[in-house]
Formats: structure tokens, C-alpha cells, sequence
């Protein structure tokens, strides 16, 4: 049987900095990570270089070339970067995001999945779903109304042919 080792977990420092490593949970006024990957993050300032992190929870992040899962901010600044699920105040994105909710957002040179926010300003990108009060820039939707009438009528007819097959087949007599 193999034996699993827990993951080191980082000490509460005023400043860390992770190198060529990889740790379970860090938690500390600064982090630091270069070419590195952590499970979770807990810092007031966060900054990345082609690393990996889990759960991000910090007042200010800067990411390059760096992939996250789940981020709480602030501020998010970040490059050449991919996240699964961002909740900030302020965002600045290049890179590609799955699901972005912000109060002001920056998206340049991007692809997203689903943007909500107050304010957007959008350049040279793609986006699935945008949700703003503001947008400026020209944003690329992935679906459009044309294509999205297009999707809602495919998905009705082919779902209500298997409601009816269903029914025929597994009729009582």
C-alpha cells in the first residue's frame, strides 16, 4: 500500500518565497511564487511567475504566465495567464478566464467564458457571455443572437424528439 505524505505547510511569515517548490498552504503578508505550485494562498499581496495555485485569497495579485484555479481580490493584474473563477474589485486581464465577476474589468488580448461586472472595457478579445453596465472597446462574442437563436431551437427540437422517443418506447399497455 502506498503511503501518502501530507503536504508542507508554510509557517505565518511577514514575507515568502517560493522557488522551483511545491506546498500545501501558504499564508503570509507577501508571497512570492516562481515556477511553483500551492493548494491555497492566503496573503495580502500575491504575486506569480509561471506557477500554479489552487485557491487564491489576497488584497493584491500580480500573475505571469501562471495558472489559477479560484481567485478573491482586490486587485488581479495578470499576463499571459488562466483562471478558472475570479471574483475582484479591479481586474486587468490577458490570458484566458472561465468565469470573471468584477466591479471594474479589463480585458485585453483575451478569451473569456462568462464576464459580469459594473464597468468592462474589452480589447482584441473574445468573450462567451458578457454581463455589464458599462462595456467599452470592441468585444468578439462567441455566440451571438443569431447563433444563440440558432442553439436554443436545436436544443428544443432535439430534446423534445427524446422526450417523445421516451415515451413510445417505454409506453404502459
Amino acid at each position: 500500500m502506498l503511503e501518502t505524505n501530507p503536504l508542507p505547510e508554510a509557517e505565518p511569515s511577514q514575507a515568502t518565497g517560493i522557488s522551483q517548490s511545491h506546498v500545501g498552504a501558504v499564508h503570509a503578508e507577501t508571497v512570492r511564487m516562481y515556477q511553483s505550485d500551492a493548494e491555497t494562498v492566503s496573503a495580502g499581496k500575491v504575486e506569480l511567475r509561471q506557477s500554479a495555485a489552487g485557491s487564491i485569497k489576497a488584497d493584491s495579485i500580480v500573475s505571469q504566465q501562471s495558472a489559477l484555479a479560484s481567485v478573491e481580490t482586490q486587485e488581479l493584474t495578470a499576463s499571459q495567464s488562466a483562471f478558472g473563477a475570479v471574483r475582484a474589485e479591479r481586474l486587468s486581464v490577458s490570458g484566458y478566464a472561465g468565469a470573471v465577476a468584477a466591479g471594474s474589468a479589463e480585458i485585453h488580448h483575451a478569451a473569456a467564458g462568462v464576464v459580469v461586472g459594473r464597468e468592462v472595457h474589452v480589447r482584441d478579445s473574445r468573450v462567451g457571455v458578457l454581463l455589464a453596465r458599462e462595456v467599452h472597446g470592441d468585444v468578439t462574442p462567441l455566440l451571438d443572437v443569431r447563433g444563440a437563436l440558432v442553439a436554443g431551437l436545436t436544443g428544443g427540437l432535439f430534446a423534445g424528439l427524446m422526450l417523445l422517443l421516451g415515451r413510445m418506447l417505454f409506453r404502459r399497455r
